[in-house]
């Protein structure tokens, strides 16, 4: 099963959704055959590692996010990713304008798979303070774990 995330810049957002996927997997469903990746929707820092911010409070929970490297989506992640899972709409709307007809169905919100929560998008945190790195942290765990448990029924 491959899995791509996709936020805008590819540095917040995506790379530690990305990141607590990989965590959790090999310690929640170490069966699961898992190709995480991320990218965004557009390509100002592709090649960057992920914000430092982003990383000092992954690191806080035990991950490590510092060998990702940022990415532009393309169209052939259309066809390559099973599940293309966006973080708010309007990186839905980027993804879908780029999306090959015939792989659209493939995208989704990535807070879907947390109907528990009120947050239905995760909040863009790079103009933000420490605290919204941490909820980006918190929902992307919540969503992952929601994740894991969808792809085990698979």
């Amino acid at each position: 099963m491959r899995v791509l995330f996709v936020c805008a810049g590819n540095i917040c957002r995506s790379p530690t959704a990305e990141a607590v996927l990989r965590a959790l997997a090999s310690q929640l469903a170490p069966q699961l055959r898992l190709e995480i990746d991320s990218a965004g929707t557009h390509g100002l820092h592709a090649g960057d590692a992920p914000d430092a911010r982003a990383q000092a409070v992954a690191r806080a929970h035990g991950v490590d996010m510092s060998r990702l490297r940022a990415r532009q989506l393309t169209v052939g992640d259309f066809g390559h990713f099973d599940w293309i899972l966006v973080m708010d709409r309007q990186n839905h709307a980027a993804a879908l304008s780029l999306a090959p007809p015939q792989h659209r169905r493939r995208l989704r919100l990535f807070m879907e798979f947390a109907p528990h929560l009120r947050h239905r998008e995760i909040p863009d945190p790079y103009y933000g303070v420490q605290a919204d790195f941490e909820l980006v942290f918190t929902l992307a765990e919540q969503a992952a774990r929601g994740l894991l448990r969808e792809l085990a029924r698979l």
